[in-house]
């Protein structure tokens, strides 16, 4: 009865020891995995560089002697939500063709990854900067994006602005020139047009349009004939 019992002990132990033991390792390596990619998604560089409206309000808000006035710290959470606004539309418009450029294998993962992180940190940015407008006044962080995007509006179209009115200058000096040029070439190939003909193409031109014109104004000897016959008629 015992030998009977410690065999099937043993069979039993087997393939419990065999299962814990591939539990563990797995369970080993889920974690060594799980480290390494945390630290190669800390290393890799940020996707966006140093939000630097965010420091700056956030110096402003710590800062003791003398106390910044609150309407100091709205200015800046608000430019800080505008630049918000700038990151929200760039992630917007890269994702769709990341995506495609991640299935097609062009990228790697480590984009990807950057990406992902950039999200993120998006996200816990817009509910820092709602919570700390509701914390200056009510239902604030509910229209400090739509002012912010506003502000970013019109600071896009003010830099569009600037951009047409210093390439004008820049375009009217092109066109100038290249009027200068036409009409230079043109000047030339009058030149060349006259050379071409000759020297004595001209007078001769001139030559028979007088000729022609006294022809027309004498009335030719045929005319002048036939004057003198009517003429001796009437006597």
């Amino acid at each position: 009865m015992w030998p009977f019992d410690l065999v099937d002990w043993l069979a039993l132990c087997i393939p419990v020891a065999y299962l814990t033991i591939l539990v563990g390792s797995l369970t080993v390596f889920s974690t060594l995995y799980r480290k390494r990619q945390s630290a190669k998604t800390a290393s890799l560089s940020p996707w966006f560089p140093p939000h630097l409206q965010r420091n700056i309000y956030l110096t402003l808000l710590h800062k003791e002697d003398p106390k910044v006035p609150d309407s100091i710290l709205k200015a800046a959470l608000l430019r800080r939500a505008t630049e918000d606004i700038h990151r929200i539309v760039q992630v917007r418009n890269a994702k769709q063709a990341l995506q495609v450029l991640l299935q097609r294998g062009s990228v790697g993962d480590d984009l990807w990854q950057r990406f992902q992180r950039a999200e993120k940190e998006i996200e816990e940015e817009l509910r820092d900067v709602v919570n700390e407008a509701n914390a200056y006044a009510p239902n604030w962080g509910q229209s400090i994006f739509q002012s912010a995007s506003e502000m970013a509006q019109n600071t896009q179209i003010r830099t569009q602005l600037t951009d047409i009115l210093s390439t004008s200058q820049a375009e009217k000096e092109w066109w100038e020139k290249r009027r200068e040029e036409i009409k230079s070439d043109f000047y030339k190939e009058l030149e060349d047009e006259k050379a071409s003909k000759g020297p004595g193409t001209e007078t001769s031109t001139v030559k028979s349009s007088d000729d022609d014109a006294v022809l027309v104004e004498g009335g030719g000897p045929a005319e002048k004939g036939k004057g003198g016959k009517k003429k001796k008629g009437k006597h």
